[in-house]
Order: structure tokens, then C-alpha cells, then sequence
């Protein structure tokens, strides 16, 4: 018996992740299926979009979207992610661009070995040393210098917007405790964390498997997220600080928002990851195809072809 309606695309008709847009950001809208494609109403009109081209659908604040719509964004391995304005917040995620675990594998082997897991966090520390050795640093030394860099860069930024630094305070629940630059801190590194996190999710690797942090749900956006604090959330919290306006948390989103947008800063976020768990630095996008259905049995010397009778002598 036939199954009624538009067959799904199957592995072999999807393309690769690094050939799909690497996301795409709806709100106000309703969300539906015609045919292949996912189309957009709003009060300007209707745009398609095909579903087998996307990577991440962000779905943002007044969004409806139907069943078949995610049934077919399910077949062609879409992440959808529900999140805040621009893609700012993270409040959940549906499937993911990942059709294997091969980047969620490579993952926990790294962080399961102490000394793999060593190497991956010292890179991470690198990436902050641009042009410094810090390959026979520990981890105790690795977590001092950065604190003394994260302090300097504190420090350039409140010169440079004139306004006194005393240090950064944050005390989880008490946001109003703060004085403004410190909630506009903890303003923009949560937005930040919303974005790193559905960066890492569409992906298909563990967002509590972390190399630096550990023990929370989280470790690894926090990992990924420290990344790019110097060049995001604290330069847009002394920004916001200065300015005359009511809500300076609404202040510092907007700005980092636009930020994201402007760098396509999800796009180097994701080659970011993908570098580090390949841990080299050429351009790993041909080292995973995410696209691949592949369904093996676990060996120790190796993957074996799944959906056979493995029975020695059966033919």
C-alpha cells in the first residue's frame, strides 16, 4: 500500500551541511509545507524556502508553525531552534542538521581521556593567545593568565567609554544587585549562551560535555561561549552602559543581535566546534559528512554493515 502525500527526500538528494544556508531567522509568521518546501506567511506576503537547503531554522517570537512543516524539516535533518529575537535566546530545539553521531562520538572519546581532553582545552586557551605557546601550560596556569586577560580587557573598555570599573559582580537571581555594566554582563553572556547553545545542538554534539567547564548542562556552550566574550558581550555592555536608555539589558541584545547577524557569526561559531573536535586547523568541513545516514554496529577493530544476519555461514 502506497503512503499518501509527497514522499520524503531520502540521504542521497540532501545536501551536504557546509553547501546549506546556515541558517534562516522567522518571527511573526506562520510557518507551513507545500510540497518540498517551507513557506513563510506573514503580513507581507509568502516566501519558500526548500527545506533540503537549510541547515538551523530559528524560530522567533509570534511564530506558528504546522505539523507537516516539521515533519518535512524532520526528513531533510533541519535543526528548528525556538528562540528570542534574532536568534538571541535559546529555549528549545527540535532534530538536528547531524544525521550520524560522528562529530557527539568524537566528542565524548575527547573528553572521556584526560590527557585528549588536556589538548583540547589548552586549544581553546589558544585561540585567546593568538601567536603564544601555551602547549606545556596546566590548566592552573591556563585559568590565570586568562583571568589576567579578561581583567585588562575590562579594563581597556571602561577607558575607553569613560566610565569607572571596579570589577565584575554576579550573583546568580540578584541581577538589580549590579550596578549597569555588570547586568548588561549578565545580560549579554546569557543572550550569548542561547546562541552558542543552538549552534551546538543543530551540530548534534552534547552541550554538557565541556573540556574547560564541567558538571552542568551546559559546559561546553560555556566552553564555546568564552570564545567570543572580547569580541561580543563586553564591548556591548560598556556600549550600553553609556547609553541613555531604560532598559540597558534590552540594549545589550540588540547589540549583540545585530552583531550576529553582521559577522554571520553562527557560520564561524559552527567551523569553530568542528575544528576543535577535529582538533586541526584546516577547514573540517569535508572531515564530517553530517549528511550521512550511517547505521553501523559497534566493533572494537571498527563499524560493521548493520541490517545483515552476522551468523557465521549464513548467506
Amino acid at each position: 500500500m502506497s503512503i499518501p502525500g509527497v514522499p520524503p527526500p531520502v540521504p542521497t538528494e540532501l545536501l551536504r551541511a557546509e553547501d546549506r544556508l546556515s541558517f534562516v531567522y522567522l518571527e511573526r509568521s506562520v510557518i507551513h509545507r507545500e510540497e518540498n518546501a517551507i513557506t513563510s506567511t506573514d503580513g507581507e506576503g509568502t516566501v519558500h524556502l526548500p527545506a533540503v537547503g537549510l541547515g538551523c531554522l530559528m524560530l522567533g517570537p509570534g511564530t506558528r508553525i504546522t505539523h507537516a512543516a516539521i515533519s518535512l524539516l524532520g526528513d531533510c535533518g533541519v535543526s528548528v531552534v525556538w528562540c528570542g529575537e534574532q536568534g538571541v535566546r535559546f529555549y528549545a530545539h527540535g532534530s538536528a542538521t547531524a544525521r550520524n553521531s560522528t562529530l557527539l562520538q568524537r566528542q565524548a572519546a575527547l573528553v572521556s581521556n584526560t590527557r585528549s581532553r588536556l589538548r583540547v582545552a589548552r586549544r581553546m586557551y589558544q585561540i585567546r593567545f593568538p601567536g603564544e605557546d601555551v602547549s606545556s601550560l596546566t590548566m592552573d596556569q591556563l585559568r590565570g593568565r586568562e583571568g589576567a586577560r579578561v581583567r585588562k580587557i575590562y579594563r581597556q573598555h571602561a577607558e575607553r567609554v569613560g566610565i569607572p570599573w571596579s570589577g565584575r559582580y554576579y550573583r546568580p537571581g540578584e541581577l538589580d544587585a549590579s550596578n549597569p555594566v555588570n547586568q548588561a554582563l549578565t545580560a549579554g553572556n546569557a543572550a550569548l549562551y542561547g546562541v552558542t547553545h543552538s549552534v551546538i545542538t543543530a551540530l548534534g554534539c552534547s552541550p554538557g560535555l565541556g573540556f574547560v567547564h564541567s558538571g552542568t548542562s551546559r559546559a561546553f556552550v560555556y566552553d564555546v561561549a568564552d570564545l567570543f566574550k572580547a569580541e561580543t558581550t563586553i564591548p556591548a555592555a560598556f556600549d550600553a552602559a553609556v547609553e541613555n536608555t531604560e532598559s540597558i539589558t534590552s540594549a545589550v541584545r540588540r547589540r549583540l543581535r545585530d552583531y550576529v547577524v553582521e559577522t554571520n557569526m553562527l557560520a564561524r561559531c559552527a567551523r569553530q566546534v568542528q575544528s576543535l573536535l577535529a582538533e586541526t586547523s584546516r577547514d573540517p568541513g569535508d572531515d564530517w559528512n553530517r549528511d550521512a545516514d550511517d547505521l553501523q554496529l559497534w566493533d572494537p577493530d571498527g563499524g560493521v554493515d548493520a541490517g545483515k544476519n552476522h551468523e557465521e555461514g549464513t548467506a
